[in-house]
């Protein structure tokens, strides 16, 4: 700014200076060179030299009007910015003020806080600590909890293993229970059926004893008969002794054998001798026998067992009866008999004398 305005005050002392001048010398110094004016017109070289100095001092007049104005905005603008600058310096510091306090501050504050942050860490520790024992007491408690219950679980475990097995044993006597009750009960029945056919033998003989009676003394009595009357196979086996009933009769002289019940009836008193001969197809597990019964009691049983081919077996008793005791075979629990149209299997029987 200082070096512009310089220049105004240099170039309006110019400007004064020629204007002083006398008119010859400004046409000399405005005349160029080379040039030659005539000496006739002097009157019109000193009209056109005036007017171009009235319109360079115009020109010149309003660049200075125009220079002043904007000297007076930048001299405006200048003490606005020192104004500014002066502030922006009073900013900085009050600024350089206020670091300080905050640092200060700061430096406080850290104390403060490194004090704090001791205490705090102090009571985290201290509540850590007993969060720590608090929990260790408590997963103690639930280990002991855990262990006696695992141990309760063991003791449970061993007990049901225990009852399980007292509870298969059990089952398993109770299979073999049902099992004996099951041959008990086809026994019974077996001994029911043979009960209603020993009463109704039995009333059949009293008939044929009081005929017998009326009749007189009997002196002969015998009776021959095989087990099938036609075809042929195998009876058995069963679970418990099944009564043989022989069906084809030979001989039955005084008719003491019914050959629909199997049963020999002693019409009279005195000893008789009989005579059983059994046979089956050998085999693994079934024999072949039969036991002959007075009265229900045994007596003598034949019996005989062999891998393959035909098992034979035989026997015979002397017995003494009363009238009306009744004689019969029974075929013994799990065996096989066979017969056919050669008669193997045979019952016999006859009066040796009386009593």
């Amino acid at each position: 700014m200082p070096i512009l305005f310089a220049l105004f005050l240099l170039i309006c002392s110019l400007t004064e200076a020629q204007l002083q001048q006398p008119d010859n010398e400004t046409n000399s110094y405005l005349k160029p060179a080379g040039s030659h004016v005539e000496a006739g017109n002097p009157s019109e070289h000193q009209q056109t030299c005036t007017q171009d100095i009235n319109a360079v001092l115009r020109e010149m007049s309003a660049s200075l009007a125009g220079l002043k104005v904007e000297v007076n905005y930048l001299q405006k603008e200048n003490e606005v910015l020192t104004a500014k600058t002066r502030e922006l310096e009073l900013l900085k510091q009050e600024d350089q003020a206020n670091k300080k306090e905050l640092e200060l501050l700061k430096q406080q504050d850290q104390g403060i806080g490194n004090n704090e942050k001791k205490n705090c860490r102090c009571k985290s520790y201290k509540s850590e600590i007993r969060r720590a024992f608090l929990l260790v007491s408590a997963t103690f408690g639930y280990c002991l909890k855990s262990v006696t219950c695992f141990l309760n679980f063991l003791a449970n475990k061993k007990e049901l293993e225990l009852l399980k097995q007292q509870d298969q044993a059990n089952k398993k006597e109770l299979e073999l229970q049902k099992r004996e009750l099951d041959k008990l009960k086809q026994q019974d029945q077996a001994h029911e059926g043979e009960l209603i056919t020993i009463k109704a033998s039995a009333n059949i003989t009293e008939n044929q004893v009081e005929a017998l009676r009326r009749e007189g003394e009997v002196k002969q009595v015998a009776f021959s008969a095989s087990l099938m009357d036609s075809g042929s196979g195998d009876v058995g086996p069963f679970n418990a002794q099944t009564p043989l009933v022989f069906r084809h009769v030979v001989t039955n002289i005084g008719n003491a054998y019914n050959p629909n019940t199997g049963f020999f009836i002693a019409p009279v008193r005195g000893v008789y001798h009989f005579v059983f001969h059994i046979k089956g197809h050998g085999h693994a597990s079934h024999a072949t026998g039969a036991v002959l019964f007075k009265n229900g009691e045994k007596t003598f049983i034949a019996y005989g067992q062999q891998p393959s081919h035909f098992a034979s077996t035989a026997n015979s008793v002397t017995l003494l009866l009363e009238v009306g005791d009744v004689v019969f075979l029974r075929q013994w629990e799990n065996t096989r008999v066979f017969d056919n149209l050669h008669h193997h299997t045979t019952f016999s029987g006859h009066l040796i004398f009386t009593m």
